[in-house]
């Protein structure tokens, strides 16, 4: 099942943020993310904030997929009452899930024209939707490319049948790949396929064959994750009871020098840890919003939201969700306002991770020696420490997790 929500502090009823969230607004970056909380089918490895169509039956509660771009469009127009008429052209806008692409190809469109409306799209703007392979075909295409939509993610996942049945995952293998360039024949600009791997039963040529099936497909973006077991999903019972191993750590190691290798000979550079492009426009700009700590508007069941401090998140329940606009209040939960050391955690946290690494003035003393034990066993880069910046190398990579966590002590 969904993972739970944070605690935190009440939200007023109309969703007014703190003046000093409000400060400096415009200023920033600001983009929409906009969660569709629908599945065909729950995958074993899932605790995102998702529901079948089963599972909301059986809950109870009403939650009309017909009626979900009317309870965005009701959203968005709650945030430009709270963020108040200070010209804010958004950005970047994404829609995830879940599956937005089991909506009409209208309903993403409406609530991309709702946001239009209300607060007007940045020149160039980016416009991602996920979608998976089966949920799409050229005609659906075509309508997202008309109403605006200029990027697009497929989950992929991987090439192999026994590894996407683990999974859970019910596209055809071939289908992503197929899946590409229909999506550049209707004139999508950027196009990414989502891989995992470290999954019970995948073997190093088995992932291998799924990079060359990607890289082949001609996309301009990829992202490759590890296979985390969530306690709560069907594949952390199954590891559990001993059905299936658990990958260690240096099989997921190698396949990440795997990634990094076919990846980097094919012409794409890692930006990320765990995201490669063929070029800087190739990036994804919604998700460095998120990793840069600019402002954004999360819309949607579970969707959390981030303006100048203040982090707040909406009602899981899709029911509940739309109740509380409907009865015309925010469907926020709970808050918090950030203090500036949390701030400064998030920073190298997040920045960490990037290319361009986080600034060395960030660490605090201890952290400043973490970061010179580091550079002496090759995790950070000499050259950009020398600059004042900590960057990772590819060993730093495979152990960003402990790096950042001795940077921020």
């Amino acid at each position: 099942m969904p993972s739970a929500l944070p605690d935190g502090e009440p939200v007023p009823s109309d969703g007014s943020l703190p003046a000093h969230a409000l400060t400096g607004l415009g200023e920033r970056p600001f983009g929409f993310y906009l969660h569709v909380p629908y599945c065909a089918t729950r995958c074993g490895y899932c605790d995102f904030n998702t529901y079948t169509a089963t599972e909301l039956r059986s809950s109870g509660a009403v939650a009309s997929q017909e009626t979900y771009a009317d309870n965005l469009t009701a959203e968005i127009r709650l945030a430009r009452k709270v963020l108040g008429q200070t010209d804010l052209p958004v950005q970047t806008v994404f829609l995830g899930g879940g599956t937005p692409t089991l909506l009409p190809a209208a309903d993403l469109v409406k609530a991309l024209a709702a946001i239009r409306d209300e607060f007007g799209l940045a020149p160039g703007a980016e416009i991602t939707t996920e979608a998976n392979p089966e949920s799409v075909d050229p005609a659906y295409l075509a309508e997202l490319r008309a109403g605006g939509f200029n990027r697009i993610s497929f989950g992929m996942q991987s090439a192999k049948p026994h590894v996407l049945q683990l999974l859970d995952r019910h596209h055809t293998p071939g289908r992503p790949e197929a899946c590409v360039a229909e999506a550049r024949a209707e004139g999508f600009d950027h196009v990414n396929l989502d891989l995992i791997y470290g999954t019970p039963g995948e073997s190093d040529d088995d992932w291998r064959a799924s990079l060359d099936a990607a890289i082949g497909a001609g996309p301009d973006h990829v992202s490759a994750y590890s296979l985390i077991v969530e306690d709560g999903t069907k594949l952390a019972t199954r590891v559990k009871r001993g059905e299936l191993p658990m990958i260690d750590d240096d099989v997921h190691a190698d396949r990440y020098l795997i990634a990094e290798e076919a990846l980097s000979a094919a012409g794409f550079e890692w930006y990320e840890v765990s995201n490669w492009a063929t070029s800087e426009a190739g990036r994804c700009r919604h998700n460095e919003l998120y990793w840069t700590g600019a402002d954004w508007w999360g819309a949607g069941p579970g969707a959390h939201s981030h303006v100048g401090g203040v982090r707040w998140w909406n009602a899981k329940h899709p029911a509940a969700y739309a109740q509380a606009l409907a009865e015309e209040r925010t469907p926020a939960l709970g808050r918090e306002v950030l203090p500036d050391e949390d701030r400064r955690v998030e920073r190298i946290l997040l920045e960490l991770r990037l290319r361009e690494g986080c600034p060395l003035p960030l660490l605090a003393a201890a952290g400043l020696r973490a970061a010179e034990r580091a550079l002496a066993d090759g995790l950070l880069d000499a050259a950009a420490f020398a600059e004042g910046r900590a960057v990772l190398t590819l060993q730093g990579r495979l152990l960003a997790d402990g790096v950042v966590r001795d940077l921020v002590d």
